[in-house]
């Protein structure tokens, strides 16, 4: 690492400690604010902050790898039934009283299952986008199209993306676009676009909400405000088919205000 800030061996270790908090979002937001400016200044160490997150979403692709398959699940399934039945011998009334709540249980397990599948699912879309904030910021061309000016930076997408959208007049507001590119997330194609207000970027994520399947208001949700994932304010919505990600290291108040430019954006 050649970053002088941290040449020493105690200042290294230091380093390397908050580098790996910063990824994975569990700095205090002083220190979360101040690694993140140093990582916009120096190339050396935004290149150790990307290749910390290229690891951390290897190793979380791996963990999926391995995860049981819905055949394996139903067969325990079924397995833990036939096992559970009672036995004939069981007098009759004992019976009557097991089956409301054996059906309980079911019905328990099952609400479990898709609240806990559910959230998992959200989990996973926001760890997803965070880390592609963190690495579009940690990238020495966080943008593919440079340019202030919205009717430069939509067209550029046209072609490249099954989907169009707007964006807002930014004029008299604190924001300002520095550009976009074209980002994936569940395989799909989507716009990755950035704002900056008062030195800090925020990312805007579009994609298509039918990506998110039949269930996806469920399983991503839809926020009536801003809410903290992984040390950021995060806003989503929908809106004619298409879903929006608002994401950054900024005061929720600033989220929501560039959510509502995009929601009015003609």
């Amino acid at each position: 690492m050649a970053c002088e800030q941290w040449s020493d061996r105690q200042g290294a270790e230091e380093y390397s400690t908050k580098l790996s908090a910063y990824v994975d979002g569990e700095l205090d937001p002083t220190e979360d604010s101040l690694l993140g400016a140093h990582l916009r200044k120096c190339a050396a160490c935004a290149a150790d902050a990307l290749e910390q997150v290229r690891i951390k979403r290897s190793v979380q692709m791996a963990g999926k790898r391995y995860s049981a398959s819905p055949e394996f699940r139903n067969r325990i399934a079924k397995a833990t039934s036939i096992a559970s039945k009672p036995r004939r011998q069981i007098v009759w009334h004992w019976q009557i009283l097991a089956v409301p709540a054996l059906l309980l249980l079911i019905i328990s397990v099952a609400v479990n299952f898709y609240v806990g599948r559910d959230s998992t699912h959200r989990q996973r879309v926001y760890s997803e986008l965070a880390d592609l904030h963190v690495a579009a910021l940690a990238s020495a061309t966080p943008v593919d199209v440079v340019s202030t000016d919205r009717h430069t930076v939509k067209p550029w997408f046209q072609g490249k993306i099954p989907f169009s959208f707007n964006l807002p007049e930014l004029q008299g507001s604190e924001f300002t676009l520095l550009g976009g590119r074209v980002t994936y997330l569940a395989q799909a194609p989507g716009a990755h676009l950035i704002f900056q207000v008062r030195k800090h970027e925020v990312s805007v994520f579009i994609f298509q909400d039918r990506i998110f399947g039949d269930r996806g208001e469920e399983t991503v949700g839809s926020s009536s405000g801003p809410v903290s994932v992984l040390s950021f304010n995060v806003e989503n919505w929908t809106q004619g088919g298409l879903r929006y990600f608002v994401v950054g290291d900024v005061a929720a108040n600033d989220i929501d205000a560039l959510s509502k430019l995009l929601r009015d954006a003609h």
